[in-house]
């Protein structure tokens, strides 16, 4: 595989203003209020007067070994060999839901029968250095895509890991 590509979410920036999910709902041609391939989290964590809340923007993580390709009994879902990002082929997706099941972060939304999830904007020249929509919109630059070394970069200069599973996920989260 030549560069994996993947995500950076600083969640000390992210101000939950929902623009990466509104992004990514236009540029798919979402409607509003049905499904996402990219959402918000919201974690509260301790306990009164101690309470913190982080935002995290989620999306599909284009693990290095997906759980969801695993078990598509259709071999819908694959992995490209250029970038490493998971794709899905959804004329031969049946919606059979055992990708959303296998997928240790529940991302595989379902909309139109079958699965959907983020596709890091493929139909935009990636070759070319252009961002997924939900980059190029985070109006305080908390989320970042590129290849998992320029991220791994991007996370020297701060206190953040990444994220560790069976899959491998290609994504990184400042604490």
């Amino acid at each position: 595989m030549s560069k994996q590509k993947g995500f950076y979410i600083e969640t000390d920036k992210c101000i939950d203003c929902w623009a990466c999910e509104v992004a990514c709902q236009q540029w798919h041609n979402i409607k509003a209020g049905t499904w996402r391939r990219r959402r918000v989290l919201d974690i509260v964590n301790g306990t009164f007067p101690d309470v913190k809340r982080t935002f995290i923007s989620m999306s599909c993580m284009h693990c290095e070994q997906p759980a969801c390709e695993a078990v598509c009994p259709t071999g819908a879902i694959s992995k490209r060999t250029e970038d490493g990002i998971v794709v899905v082929d959804q004329n031969k997706c049946i919606g059979c839901h055992y990708c959303f099941f296998a997928c240790p972060f529940g991302i595989p939304a379902y909309g139109d029968g079958v699965m959907q999830k983020c596709d890091m904007c493929l139909t935009q020249n990636l070759e070319e250095g252009a961002d997924p929509r939900c980059v190029a919109t985070c109006p305080t630059k908390a989320l970042h895509a590129g290849t998992m070394e320029e991220l791994a970069e991007m996370v020297r200069q701060k206190v953040a890991e990444k994220l560790a599973t069976s899959t491998i996920p290609s994504m990184f989260i400042s604490q």
